[in-house]
């Protein structure tokens, strides 16, 4: 049974669904269920799962039971773990039990540790009568991991005959050895031994000449493949919809990404090895056949053993690799979380814990290191213990036939050169198949990236000025997860153009989800949202973030100067529209107060800054577009009242729709609509200048 890593956080259910059906035949992508059953942020329940399980055309039992009744469970099972986790019970012995762990794989637990984690909730899963093993992952081409790469077949293509040229003089190299020891020595004679060594040396300033050509090209490929395959990637992952990023953590993200170097280099090189290796290593093997048969045939045996050896730790190396790109993912995500959290870490001295979980983290990726190098400990010596043999056995036999006169020294000598080249080209070629199919391993990471669907967007309108800034929800309903509470309800509301709303309501009432669907982070289960009587999923995400300035509650700054973060490092800003925005945001006289006014330098994530210049320097980004419609999620709670106060004055002034979230009486007070949220329904709908006339 193979161990299938989650991707994100809140999967491991999924994970461990996909691990059982595997089990049984039927083998399913991760990414296909993540599609076909939605999980939410916040997670899977045992019962979910069964759900879904069930969907698989799978039987459930789900048990509570008692640490000694494990071994009565009918395996493979999911186990519920730590209270917050799922796993796969694989095997129970007497005195340890083995888990398939979606987070880290593999895991061999004593009971007393089992007894520590285990809850006492199993689900015990059989295939029904409908089941059917089948192979249903998707097929992943090399293609849906680059995208598409100019000048690639030219390059190789040049390459490749350099290549060739260089294993021709390789090729020619032995008989300088065989011409030098059987005529030149033999006969002593001192021309033919000048001549000899002079073409000897001739190829070698060729072969020189060569590998520096070589060597360029394979530079400049190298670098066409980083920048174009990278670029593709990148952009690729910039294009995919938001709850992507909000299910994952940014180390993961980083990791996978890092994923493409090893992939990018193994094709690169391997492109070409692989023909010229396979080419020469067959040359060389007819020379060695002309030469000595039992011989050749010696060689033959050492490289089926060394097959057979790379066969044998495939496995092993290559469950070490993932566990170790897993456990690095999560160190590293723990890293760059405590570095972006040392102010609270500090403020509530945490620090030491934090490092002491740090280092634990740290110590599993060394342990896990420390196995893989026993692992290559063991085939090194195996290795060099294969073709050491190997050499005795040509020396001895080789010696005899030397002896006998069947062979003549410069021959073995030649036959040694060949052998030599023999051997290292099969080895190399068993090692490139070898890497190949691990790369199915980076190949699978990449691929949570690569196969995701980016954001629909369709949108043909080229003039976005005839564009109403109305907005109008029909009948919205909206949940995170088939299987959570619905959020929004059957919502229906209409803002006319140049209104100003205000959403009010207790915290987890749907307020910030309703911005989110407005603004087309995330698509409504059900119902439509049109801005302009024209629906967002005909719009499309480019078009509607063109027409809405935006500051969300947990808005970031960017390394940059102010300008270039209100600009938001727009090439075609100007001075004149960025001071503009800045004195709409009620900034422009703090920043041109400060030492180096607008080419002020920010931190990462704007640190150096207050809560209120944030707030205002993050308003101004989102005027900076001059928007029609503005929405504002608490972006005025840093600010005092006289701050606010002024903000709002110079927001009425412009012609705009405007809806903000709050809090705050005094922010409320300033709209001339109030709409409560309860529960994900409008509860009331007030309009103040209308009450107030009345």
């Amino acid at each position: 049974m193979r161990a299938i890593l989650q991707a994100e956080s809140q999967e491991c259910g999924l994970a461990c669904l996909a691990m059982i059906a595997s089990a049984y035949g039927l083998h399913l992508d991760l990414s296909m269920l993540r599609r076909r059953f939605a999980i939410s942020v916040k997670g899977s329940h045992l019962a979910q799962i069964a759900n879904y399980a069930q969907a698989l055309n799978f039987s459930c039992r789900p048990l509570r039971l008692e640490l000694d009744e494990i071994k009565q469970l009918r395996l493979p099972c999911i186990l519920h773990w730590n209270l917050n986790h799922f796993v796969v019970l694989e095997k129970v012995k007497r005195d340890h039990i083995i888990i398939l762990d979606p987070a880290v794989g593999r895991r061999k637990l004593r009971m007393d540790e089992v007894s520590r984690c285990f809850t006492g909730v199993a689900l015990e899963l059989t295939p029904s009568a409908n089941f059917q093993p089948a192979q249903q992952k998707p097929r992943l081409r090399l293609r849906d991991l680059t995208g598409r790469i100019l000048g690639l077949k030219r390059a190789l293509g040049n390459i490749l005959l350099l290549a060739l040229a260089l294993e021709v003089i390789a090729l020619l190299s032995p008989q300088v050895t065989q011409w030098v020891v059987d005529h030149a020595l033999v006969s002593a004679d001192y021309d033919l031994l000048l001549l000899v060594v002079l073409g000897g040396c001739l190829l070698l300033i060729i072969d020189f000449a060569l590998r520096m050509a070589q060597g360029w090209m394979g530079l400049r490929l190298n670098q066409q493949l980083t920048l174009q395959w990278t670029s593709n990637f990148f952009h690729h992952l910039l294009r995919l919809p938001w709850p992507y990023f909000e299910k994952r953590h940014l180390g993961d993200i980083t990791a996978r990404f890092q994923s493409l170097g090893a992939i990018r280099n193994i094709l690169a090189q391997g492109a070409v090895t692989i023909v010229l290796d396979a080419l020469v290593a067959l040359i060389t093997l007819g020379m060695m056949l002309l030469y000595n048969k039992a011989l050749t045939g010696i060689v033959l045996i050492a490289v089926v053993f060394y097959s057979l050896l790379r066969l044998v730790f495939y496995r092993p190396l290559r469950n070490a690799t993932e566990e170790r790109i897993v456990l690095a993912t999560r160190e590293n995500a723990y890293f760059l979380e405590t570095i972006r959290a040392v102010q609270p870490l500090k403020l509530f001295n945490a620090t030491p814990l934090r490092l002491a979980t740090w280092q634990n983290l740290l110590t599993d990726v060394q342990n896990r290191d420390l196995k893989t190098q026993k692992i290559l400990l063991v085939f090194a010596g195996c290795n060099t213990l294969i073709f050491g043999l190997e050499g005795m056995f040509i020396l001895y036999i080789g010696g005899l036939a030397v002896l006998d006169n069947t062979l003549t020294l410069g021959m073995l000598l030649a036959f040694l050169a060949y052998k030599s080249q023999f051997t290292n080209r099969a080895s190399k070629l068993i090692d490139l198949g070898v890497e190949i199919k691990m790369l199915s391993l980076h190949a699978e990471r990449l691929a949570d990236i690569a196969l995701e669907p980016p954001e629909p967007d369709n949108f043909m309108e080229t003039d976005l000025t005839r564009i109403e800034p109305s907005i109008e929800f029909i009948n919205v309903s909206f949940r995170y997860a088939d299987s959570e509470p619905w959020v929004i309800r059957d919502l229906n509301l209409k803002v006319n153009a140049g209104d100003s709303v205000a959403l009010v309501g207790r915290s987890g009432c749907g307020k910030s989800t309703l911005f989110k669907l407005m603004l087309g982070l995330l698509t409504p289960t059900e119902g439509d949202i049109r801005i302009g009587g024209i629906s967002l999923r005909q719009l499309g995400p480019t078009a509607l973030r063109n027409l809405v300035g935006v500051v969300m509650q947990d808005d970031q700054m960017m390394a940059g100067s102010l300008a270039e973060n209100i600009a938001c490092f727009d090439p075609q800003a100007t001075q004149e529209r960025i001071e503009a925005a800045a004195k709409q945001a009620n900034i422009h006289k703090a920043i041109i107060n400060m030492p180096m006014g607008y080419q002020t330098l920010v931190a990462e994530m704007g640190s150096g800054l207050s809560g209120g210049q944030k707030q205002r320097l993050l308003l101004a980004r989102a005027l900076y577009k001059q928007p029609v419609i503005l929405a504002l999620d608490e972006a005025t709670s840093h600010l005092d009242l006289h701050g606010e106060h002024h903000v709002v004055q110079n927001l009425q002034a412009l012609s705009m729709t405007r809806i903000v979230i709050a809090h705050r009486r005094e922010t409320v007070a300033l709209v001339k609509r109030i709409i409560a949220l309860e529960k994900g329904v409008i509860s009331e709908d007030i309009r103040l200048d209308t009450a107030i006339s009345e």
